[in-house]
């Protein structure tokens, strides 16, 4: 066996340069120039197909996509569910919402990138090839007429990308996510095409040839994947123009991003990339602090969103929009003249096991302040829900229309949300107040965190928010959850006692 031997001093200076490297790939100046080449390449696409509406794939692909060319809400195809062996289609963020856009246009062009070492990203390569497929498989189950030679069921992908063997390793289990889509209580609606994917990167010598909307050839509705980095060798290139590119410099921003987002990027992105690289920092800074200071709005910044199998008695928004005073009534429903009651969870870093409550005089306001991670989680458990549950019940009873606010109006709201449609509505979405509530079960709360996604697609609760809820629900009464009729208290009984031991 041969050894090769290395001394301190060249071991030394490969350390340094791969420090470096890494110095490179983290400097906020580089990424934003790089996120800037990368753009010209999607404007470029867009204006290719300028019957095809363009829209991001989250997180990554917002840094890449001008919110104001960006049509309907962003997709979020996760690479995890094209991960090798680890497959699937998740019910939880099902993307329908995408389909709304093939009503009016013959198919649409989704944006994201990857790091060094692929050309296109898995959520690209494989989770939407799958979603495309289970999607046309659903329809078919759903509307049998459809059968024909030309509904196409089929799983493409790219060859260049996906081996044969792992090709049929997925195609093996479309059937299988088929059926569970189209057993789910969400509303697929009847598509004029099958869906089909096709792939562009900046390798592509040339661009797919596409039917028009009213050619008679046209056979399917093309999902065309834009990957917007070009692959480079070790995911770095220096360019002429005084930055090192970086390949996929979009992905994982709270590691290099100072608290920039790319709603902010493209609101100061003349401002960021004239700033030299000495004076960038500073400038975002300036501009993270001044976004974080900007005083509530006069009105709905993004409406909420009613949960429509609920018929908008509930609503989900995030802090940001709300405004400033809360309205007494809340928008977005033909029931609008129903009073509003509000449950904003606040974000708070000092928040011990113990949140305040704040009621104005009419008691229409909750607000619960958690803290962030594993100890906010527990006081998810302790707190948010034995006091958010019965605020609700009664507001409810009182007939009014509920607003759940958290920081991202994604996660924490969305689990408040679930637990009041499973312990206040019936499978059918009828309020029942009065009558039996049926035993929580697995399958009962995932069906109502469907209504929720089927209303609010950008809904992505934590796994561990959906695992709290899910102790808090199927657990026998320990954290003061509403029980069943005949067993019940007063909801101010159960309110007073669940305020009387957060503060015991």
């Amino acid at each position: 066996m041969d050894f090769i031997l290395i001394d301190r001093d060249t071991a030394s200076s490969t350390r340094d340069a791969l420090a470096h490297i890494r110095l490179e790939t983290l400097d906020i100046y580089n990424r934003l120039h790089s996120i800037a080449e990368d753009v010209l390449l999607v404007n470029f696409i867009h204006e290719n197909y300028p019957d095809l509406p363009i829209l991001p794939n989250l997180r990554c692909g917002a840094w890449y996509t001008d919110p104001h060319i960006a049509e309907g809400s962003p997709a979020y195809f996760k690479s995890t569910d094209g991960h090798f062996g680890s497959w699937g289609f998740n019910l939880r963020r099902p993307n329908l919402h995408l389909l709304s856009l093939l009503a009016s246009h013959p198919g649409f062009i989704l944006v994201d990138s990857t790091r060094a070492g692929k050309r296109i990203p898995d959520a690209l390569s494989k989770t939407v090839p799958i979603w495309c497929a289970v999607i046309n498989r659903a329809i078919l189950k759903i509307y049998p007429e459809l059968a024909s030679d030309k509904w196409d069921t089929m799983l493409y992908t790219p060859p260049q990308v996906v081996s044969p063997q792992e090709h049929a390793q997925i195609e093996k289990r479309l059937d299988e996510w088929a059926n569970a889509l189209a057993n789910s209580s969400y509303d697929i609606p009847r598509l004029n095409h099958p869906l089909r994917p096709l792939w562009i990167t900046p390798a592509n010598s040339r661009l797919p040839t596409l039917p028009t909307n009213n050619s008679e050839a046209r056979m399917f509705s093309p999902v065309i994947c834009l990957s917007a980095s070009k692959q480079v060798h070790d995911g770095l290139e220096r360019r002429g123009a005084g930055y090192t590119y970086v390949q996929g410099s979009g992905d994982d921003h709270e590691m290099w991003g100072k608290g920039l987002t790319p709603k902010l990027f493209w609101d100061h992105q003349d401002e960021l990339l004239g700033a030299p690289h000495s004076k960038l920092d500073a400038l975002v800074e300036k501009i993270v602090t001044a976004s974080s200071d900007i005083q509530a709005p006069i009105t709905w910044v993004t409406l909420p969103t009613p949960i429509e199998k609920v018929a908008g008695r509930l609503c989900i928004c995030a802090n940001a929009d709300l405004p400033d005073p809360w309205p007494s009534y809340l928008p977005g429903s033909d029931d609008s003249e129903r009073a509003a009651a509000y449950i904003q969870i606040s974000p708070s870093p000092e928040a011990t096991t113990t949140s305040h409550l704040h009621a104005d005089h009419d008691s229409k306001h909750l607000i619960i302040d958690a803290a962030e991670g594993k100890r906010g989680q527990y006081q998810y458990l302790q707190t948010v829900l034995p006091l958010a549950l019965p605020f609700m019940e009664t507001h409810l009873r009182a007939g009014s229309r509920i607003c759940i606010s958290c920081e991202t109006g994604k996660d924490m709201s969305v689990g408040v949300a679930l637990a009041a449609l499973q312990s206040f509505w019936d499978g059918d979405g009828v309020c029942i107040l009065d009558t039996a509530v049926s035993a929580p079960s697995k399958e009962s709360i995932k069906t109502r965190l469907q209504w929720i996604i089927a209303s609010r697609p950008q809904a992505n609760p934590s796994r561990a928010t959906l695992k709290r809820t899910n102790e808090f629900l199927l657990t026998p009464a320990a954290f003061g959850r509403p029980i069943p009729i005949g067993e019940r208290r007063q909801p101010s009984e159960i309110y007073a006692s669940a305020v009387t031991s957060i503060y015991a």
